[in-house]
């Protein structure tokens, strides 16, 4: 860490403005239910103009509480500007709370000086903004960050050279890896790159030109995804600010020196600054959040986990009662020496099927891994296979690829959804267990181990948990994608992460794994040939076989071998 002194300061007879936060914020704050009761009325001051790393202007609001004493400082770095939501949610309710919040625009953003960049600059003026504090009269030396997506990012950038003022982080659906969010395993995550361009380019202009920005996109989406290649057809239809989205997709090897410095995931494993953290089991930055507890946990700093049944954005909406009182609790206990809040236990997750919440004392649990087994009848058990050989096979046709429903994305599509139709594709597999004689829990990592074989030596594999219900519901539980290169027809073997769960399949429902060969246009569909799909210009159908080795992995309570909640369950067959 670079030895750091408070220098002057020579604000000394700052006199807190009349300013009152704006009436937009005043009015959304007065929306929210069940949050704590305000301790202190809010001052504003807008528009500070903080030198950035560069000598340009990074344009920052400052939010304080109109009373007495000294407060401990909140410093929020944002790319969507500083009005709706960040003023009311961060800059208002924290400010209420006793804290002072600096709502800061990053650089090219918002008013800011400069050109935006994904990953180059954060760090550099996190820290000049921390220079620039040590001059306010107001700063007491006791600093503290939060945000969540992109304004998690920031803070990790901050905390690669943490600043000895820095105390506690609370990082909610936060963002560390920049190429983990455009591409997966070969994949390109092609909804969620559109989501992420249309936020990065327009949000921080305000509301008209981004809903401008969004209805267009709608418009276009259609010659977007027919577009051949993929590459430029993002800009046509965001716009030439857009360019850099280009950029983005043009590069799907995270070894690519592009991508040099843009993952601070090495961040956490030497950091000693108490972080919370927050998801959701369908945000799609659930599994960055999940890996910054494996590796905090494992460098030995003190942290929180919080996963709620939220979205990426539904964490911040109907899930922001518990995200706030969460975080505020955090950040007393860390900036106010106030532990009175915290929960007993290091984590809390939402039990899907359940609807329940359980403290838990790690994540994930004590669990075993559970094999479930495909059968040539579309049947899903404990029993493994005595025969090797292939079970079932589909083809996928990049001309129209499988469709993707729900799941972990950054749109209002995201979440669990009825999967009835889209498993009455052809191009869909799927593998039902017996009805549970009792409830089976799912707590932990999820993954496929795959035999397959194809006739292209091309494909991509999509594997998904679902809950069917005894009137034939399916919901989509977790799920994951990885490209696969096969050598002529001979099967290889292949691992498809799934994420982590924590759900209940109660008693008369059913596991059902779901296979096929994409889910568009969550992920952009692979063309069969090998070529990165941004670049791919001609496509060929595939033929995908799955051979009797396959199997769906679940981290189940250890009963013992041979046992299970499931094992003496009626074996029927996929239908309903």
């Amino acid at each position: 860490m670079t030895p750091r002194t408070r220098g002057p300061a020579p604000d000394q007879t700052w006199t807190p403005p009349s300013g009152k936060p704006p009436l937009s914020s005043r009015l959304l704050r007065a929306t929210w239910r069940g949050l704590p009761a305000k301790r202190h009325d809010v001052g504003w001051e807008p528009g500070l103009p903080v030198p950035a790393a560069d000598g340009g202007t990074l344009l920052t609001d400052h939010y304080f509480p109109r009373a007495d004493g000294d407060f401990p400082t909140l410093l929020v770095r944002s790319p969507y500007g500083r009005g709706l939501p960040w003023s009311p949610m961060y800059g208002l309710l924290f400010a209420e709370q006793g804290f002072h919040v600096v709502l800061q625009s990053c650089r090219g953003t918002g008013g800011s000086g400069g050109a935006f960049h994904l990953w180059r600059n954060e760090a550099a003026d996190g820290l000049a903004t921390v220079s620039w504090l040590r001059e306010r009269s107001w700063f007491d030396g006791t600093l503290g960050t939060i945000g969540p997506s992109y304004l998690g990012y920031v803070q990790w950038a901050l905390a690669a050279d943490p600043p000895p003022e820095l105390k506690a982080m609370v990082a909610q659906a936060g963002l560390h890896d920049p190429h983990a969010l455009f591409h997966a395993d070969g994949a390109l995550r092609l909804e969620n790159a559109l989501a992420v361009g249309v936020g990065m380019t327009y949000q921080h202009r305000g509301t008209a030109p981004f809903l401008r920005a969004t209805l267009r996109l709608r418009r276009r989406l259609r010659d977007v995804l027919r577009a051949r290649p993929l590459r430029g057809a993002a800009v046509t239809a965001l716009g030439s600010d857009a360019l850099w989205l280009d950029e983005v997709l043009s590069h799907p090897d995270a070894e690519d020196a592009y991508w040099d410095g843009a993952s601070l995931a090495p961040v956490a494993d030497r950091l000693d600054v108490p972080t919370a953290l927050v998801t959701g089991w369908h945000d799609a930055l659930g599994d960055q959040t999940l890996a910054q507890y494996r590796r905090l946990r494992a460098a030995g700093c003190e942290t929180a986990l919080l996963v709620g049944p939220w979205t990426h954005a539904s964490a911040l909406r109907q899930g922001w009662p518990e995200v706030f009182a969460e975080s505020l609790a955090w950040l007393r206990a860390h900036l106010y020496a106030d532990p009175s809040g915290l929960r007993p236990t290091r984590v809390r997750v939402h039990v899907g099927g359940e609807d329940a919440w359980r403290d838990l004392d790690d994540w994930p649990p004590d669990t075993a891994v559970a094999p479930w087994f495909p059968t040539p009848q579309g049947h899903l058990t404990r029993q493994a296979p005595t025969e090797h050989a292939p079970l079932a096979s589909f083809r996928y046709d990049p001309a129209d690829p499988t469709p993707s429903l729900g799941g972990p994305l950054l749109t209002g599509a995201a979440g669990p959804r009825d999967n009835g139709g889209l498993e009455r594709r052809e191009d869909v597999l799927t593998f039902t267990g017996p009805p549970l004689t009792e409830p089976l829990d799912v707590l932990g990592p999820v993954s496929a181990r795959l035999t397959v074989s194809t006739d292209t030596g091309h494909a991509d594999l999509f594997s998904r948990l679902c809950d069917v219900d005894p009137q034939g519901r399916s919901v989509n539980v977790c799920d994951g994608l990885v490209g696969l290169r096969t050598t002529g027809r001979a099967p290889t073997r292949v691992t498809v992460p799934m994420s982590s769960t924590a759900h209940r399949f109660a008693t008369g429902h059913r596991v059902r794994w779901q296979l096929s060969g994409g889910a568009h246009p969550r992920f952009a569909p692979g063309p069969g040939t090998g070529e990165p799909p941004a670049e791919a210009t001609v496509f060929t159908p595939v033929r995908v076989t799955l051979h009797a080795e396959s199997a769906l992995l679940l981290a189940e309570p250890d009963r013992g071998a041979g046992t299970g909640a499931a094992a003496t369950g009626r074996e029927t067959g996929p239908e309903g």
